[in-house]
This record gives structure tokens, C-alpha cells and sequence, in this order.
């Protein structure tokens, strides 16, 4: 099954604090999608504080790609400034192969 990286960028100014107060609904969706997501995890800023976020999933189509991304709770809050969904390949590291 193809593999897509929805990479988000929270907003400037206001995003680090939507994204504390919905971290725990954020989560819990993450793990509601069980093995459709092989690994996700937040950007950092300078400071070490969360800036935005990778999440590569497994899904059939870009469009089954943006509706799963479509329903994270922090695209939800208004966290992100963007979000942007690219088909990706995964070449070194990955599990099965190791």
C-alpha cells in the first residue's frame, strides 16, 4: 500500500498553545488509526518546542490520504498554518526490512 507524509506547520504566534490544549485528542486519533500510521512525531523549533508536525501513513490514494489528515484534531484546533500531503517512499530503516 503506498505511503503518504503529511507534513504540518503550526502557526506562528498561537499554535504551540492549541496544540497543548489538544495534544491528548491529538494522540489519542494517532493511535484510533493503529497501523495505518508507520511513524509520526513533531518538528522543533530553535527553543526545542513543537512546530509542526511529520505523520507518514499508509492509505490507497492521495485522496484517502487528505481525508485521514483532514480529521486530526489539531487541523481541527486551527494549529497549523499549512499542511501539505506528498506520496513518499520509504528506503532505509524501515522495520519490515530490518
Amino acid at each position: 500500500m503506498p505511503l503518504f507524509a503529511i507534513i504540518c506547520t503550526d502557526k506562528p504566534r498561537e499554535g504551540l498553545e492549541l496544540r497543548k490544549a489538544n495534544r491528548e485528542r491529538h494522540l489519542q486519533w494517532l493511535a484510533d488509526l493503529g497501523d495505518v500510521v508507520k511513524a509520526a512525531g513533531p518538528f522543533l523549533d530553535d527553543e526545542g518546542n513543537p512546530a509542526g508536525s511529520l505523520i507518514i501513513i499508509e492509505a490507497n490514494s492521495m485522496e484517502e490520504a487528505a481525508a485521514i489528515a483532514g480529521q486530526d484534531p489539531y487541523r481541527a484546533a486551527g494549529v497549523f498554518e499549512s499542511v501539505d500531503i506528498r506520496p513518499w517512499k520509504w528506503l532505509i530503516g524501515r522495520p519490515e526490512q530490518t
